[in-house]
C-alpha cells in the first residue's frame, strides 16, 4: 500500500529531513512511526499527502508513483487518504455534523448520501448524539474523535495520523488507539506517527523508527 524507495527530502537550506529511507507497508497493515522530535515523521507523512515532494527516490501509494501526479491530480489523490491531526483542525463556527459532512460536500457527494455517511462516521466514534453541538463545547478526547470521524467519512484506503494522542491523557489515548485498530480490522491501512513509546509498546503492531531522518528500524 505504501512504498518508500531510497527517499530523501532536502530543503533549500541544505537540511535533510529524510535521507535514503526505504520501507513498505502492506495493504491492510497497521504500523507506528516513531522517533525523536525532528526525526522526520511529519515530513514522511507530508510526502504521502503530497504536501511535499521528495528530492530523490520514489514514493508509492497503492500502485501509484506519486511523482507522476501533477498538481491538478493532488485533490483526487488525497481523497484516498484520511488524515488525523494532533490539534484536530476543527471549524468552531460549525456544528459537529457540519464538520464531518463538509468534505463530502466539497467532493460533490449527493447531499442525502453525504448526510448518511456523516451520521455513520459519527456513530462509529460514539458521537452521534452530539452532532448538533459546536465542537468547542466538547472535551479534547471528543474533539479528537470528531477529527477521526472526518478522516474516515469517505472510507479512505489509507489512514494517516500525526501525533493523534499528543494532547490527551493516557486513558483517552488508549481509546483513540482502539478506534484506529477498529478501522484497521475492516481493511483500512493505518500509519500513526507518535512519540508515545509507552502506549506503542502496549499495542501489537509494527514500529517503524526514524533517527535524524534515517530509518533506524522498519519493525520487521
Amino acid at each position: 500500500m505504501i512504498s518508500f524507495d531510497n527517499v530523501t527530502k532536502r530543503y533549500p537550506n541544505g537540511y535533510d529531513a529524510l535521507s535514503q529511507v526505504d520501507f513498505s507497508l502492506n495493504q491492510g497493515e497497521m504500523a507506528f512511526l516513531t522517533g525523536h522530535s525532528g526525526a522526520g515523521k511529519s515530513t514522511l507523512l507530508k510526502l504521502l499527502m503530497l504536501m511535499e515532494r521528495p528530492s530523490n527516490g520514489r514514493v508509492l501509494v497503492g500502485d501509484q508513483d506519486l511523482a507522476t501526479l501533477g498538481n491538478s491530480q493532488i485533490p483526487f489523490h488525497r481523497r484516498r487518504i484520511g488524515v488525523v491531526f494532533q490539534n484536530h483542525q476543527l471549524l468552531f463556527d460549525r456544528s459537529v455534523f457540519e464538520n464531518i459532512v463538509l468534505p463530502l460536500r466539497i467532493c460533490g457527494f449527493d447531499p442525502a448520501d453525504a448526510a448518511r455517511r456523516a451520521h455513520a462516521a459519527l456513530d462509529k466514534v460514539g458521537l452521534l448524539s452530539k452532532e448538533k453541538l459546536n465542537p468547542v463545547v466538547l472535551s479534547g478526547g471528543e474533539q479528537q474523535r470528531v477529527g477521526i470521524a472526518r478522516a474516515i467519512v469517505h472510507k479512505p484506503q489509507l489512514l494517516l495520523a500525526d501525533e493523534p494522542t499528543g494532547n490527551l491523557d493516557p486513558k483517552l489515548s488508549e481509546e483513540v488507539m482502539r478506534l484506529f485498530q477498529q478501522f484497521n480490522q475492516v481493511g483500512t491501512t493505518v500509519l500513526i506517527a507518535s512519540h508515545d513509546l509507552g502506549l506503542i509498546a502496549r499495542m501489537p503492531h509494527r514500529v517503524i523508527t526514524l533517527q535524524q531522518g534515517r530509518l533506524l528500524s522498519d519493525g520487521k
